[in-house]
This record gives C-alpha cells, structure tokens and sequence, in this order.
C-alpha cells in the first residue's frame, strides 16, 4: 500500500518568525542610523564654518601683507629709478670735469713751457743788457705786465665777502704772492679787508716790516681770514689812504673784489681825490692798482654790482697812476 506524501508547508510559522526578525532588524538599524546622523552632520558643519573663517582670516593678512610689500616694493623702485638719475648725473659730471682737467692739464703744461723759455730768455737778456748798459743801469719806468712796481710800500684791500670766500679764495692766495713777488724787497707792507679792518691787530695802523717770514705769514693767515664784509671796498680805500697816505713815500694800493654793492661812484672818486694829494711834480703819492674776480659774472648774466665795481676801479686806477685787471676766470 503506498504511503501518502506529507505535503511541505514552506510558509509555515518559523519561517515567518525569522523573516519577521531580519525585517526588524533591518528596520531598528534603519533608526539608530537616522537618529544618530544629523548630529555628525551638524558636528561636521561646525567643523567646516571654523575653517573657512580662518582661511578667510588668513586671507586677509596675506591680502593686508601683500598691500605691504607691494607699497615698498614701489617706494624702492622709485628710490632706484633717483638713483640710477643722480648716477647719470654724476657720471655725466665727472666726465665734464674730467675733459676740464684735461684742458686744464694740456694748459699748465703749455704754460710751463712758456715759462721756462721765458726765464731762459729773461736770464739770457739780463747777462746781454748787463754786457752793453753796465751794472749800474736801472729802468726810468719800472713795470711789469704794466704795472708799476716802483713803490716802496704796498697794502692790500682785499674783499672777504662770501662770494670772494667760496669762489675765488685760492685764486686771491694765489694773486697775493704773485704781487708779493714782483716786489722783492720794500720797506712796509700792510693787510686790510673791504672794511677796513686790519689782518693783523697788532700792526694796526703801522707797517709791518718786509721779511721772508712775514710774507710767509700772511699768506698762511689769508687762506682763513674770512672777518665782515659788506661787498663795498670804499671804506677800506679810505682807511688805508687817509691813515698811511705821506708825502715822503711811495705807496702801491692793491685792491681785490668782485662787486661794488652799494654808494656814489662818483662820491667815492671825489673822496679818493682829496685824500690821495698831488705831489710838487704832480704825481700822487699813493698809486692804486686794482683786480677784479668774475666770481658774479660765473653765475650768469651781467649784474649791476659787478659793472659798478669795474667803472669805478677803473676810473680810481686811471685818477691814481695805477691798472686795472680785469679776470676771465676763477681758476
């Protein structure tokens, strides 16, 4: 007899029991991620806002740092552009004074030539005048370069403004010995300034006796000498004429300046006049000779002061038996 098959139920009760147990399984995973998930995302917000604000804050210092820079990064290229112009400048300068130099150079050379010839020349025409006019021949105009040099005491009346001081001092140094030498030997020699005013106090008002060592001296002393000047020589003409002016001595009268500043051309021509009396032959004792520096004349243009300076030096030279020179050049 054959058996009946037990027919298999596969939905049967513990089937279902585990299905429902995996669905809630799934399901209570399902809550515990949903609960715990917008607590991280929060958190990770949190996070992500703390970020972006320090970037942000670091941004700004970079942006306020570069501001920074690139202002002294301007300042120095402006900085170097003044000084790449101040180095053309100089550059351009140097090779100006370098060309002076080298004319300069080529003239001092020129000019030592000339000078040795000359005194060759001189040497040699004094032996042959010796030779034919005897050793006891003298000169009856003694000049040189036309000036006469036939006086037995010189002063000097040398203007100590500060134009003469800054631009023309080694060349006034420079013309006081040259003075110096072409008078080897005199009986007085005296230093005023424009004013008046004595370079050495000691010898106010008397003469200073002529030696190597004096002459030494006063040059030395001239090369600071810098007391008040107004621009003006008259009051130092005045002084040296009216205190060492006699009628037993020859005087020379050597005035360097550059500009006559203020007063009466003719008021002082009159004044000098008076003061510089005519001997029994007509002569004047005191014989005026003056130099002119262009030192205004460098800077440009013809100024008035100069012009003055020149018209009254000149007529004061040609009233008194003296020369005028006139310079082309401060150096």
């Amino acid at each position: 007899m054959s058996r009946r098959r037990r027919s298999i139920d596969i939905f049967n009760l513990s089937f279902l029991d585990v299905v429902s147990c995996g669905f809630g399984a799934i399901i209570l995973l399902l809550v515990i991620v949903k609960v715990s998930e917008p607590h991280v995302i929060e958190k990770l917000a949190v996070d992500l806002t703390g970020l972006v604000q320090r970037l942000e804050k670091e941004l700004h210092e970079i942006r306020g740092e570069t501001t920074v820079l690139n202002r002294e990064l301007t300042d120095k290229q402006e900085q170097l552009s003044t000084s790449r112009q101040k180095l053309a400048r100089l550059k351009g300068e140097m090779s100006s004074l370098r060309g002076q130099y080298s004319t300069t150079k080529n003239d001092y050379d020129a000019q030592s030539i000339i000078e040795s010839r000359l005194a060759t020349a001189k040497q040699s025409l004094s032996e042959e005048m010796r030779r034919l006019l005897g050793s006891g021949f003298r000169r009856s105009d003694a000049r040189i370069g036309g000036i006469p040099v036939d006086s037995e005491y010189i002063i000097f009346i040398i203007d100590t403004s500060g134009s003469m001081n800054q631009n023309a001092w080694p060349l006034v140094l420079r013309k006081v010995s040259e003075v110096l030498e072409i008078y080897p030997q005199v009986k007085g020699i005296q230093v005023m300034n424009d004013m008046g005013d004595y370079m050495f106090s000691q010898y106010r008002g008397r003469w200073i006796k002529d030696t190597p060592a004096r002459r030494k001296a006063i040059v030395k002393r001239l090369a600071g000498w810098t007391p008040f000047s107004n621009s003006s020589p008259v009051e130092g003409i005045e002084a040296a004429i009216r205190r060492f002016y006699a009628s037993d001595k020859r005087i020379s009268l050597y005035i360097f300046g550059d500009d006559f500043a203020r007063g009466s051309i003719q008021a002082v021509i009159e004044t000098v006049d008076k003061l510089n009396r005519s001997d029994k032959s007509g002569k004047r004792r005191v014989r005026i000779h003056a130099v002119g520096f262009p030192v205004i004349f460098a800077q440009g243009g013809i100024p008035i002061n100069t012009v003055r300076f020149a018209a009254l030096m000149r007529k004061l030279a040609e009233n008194n038996n003296g020369s005028f020179v006139g310079l082309n050049s401060t150096r």
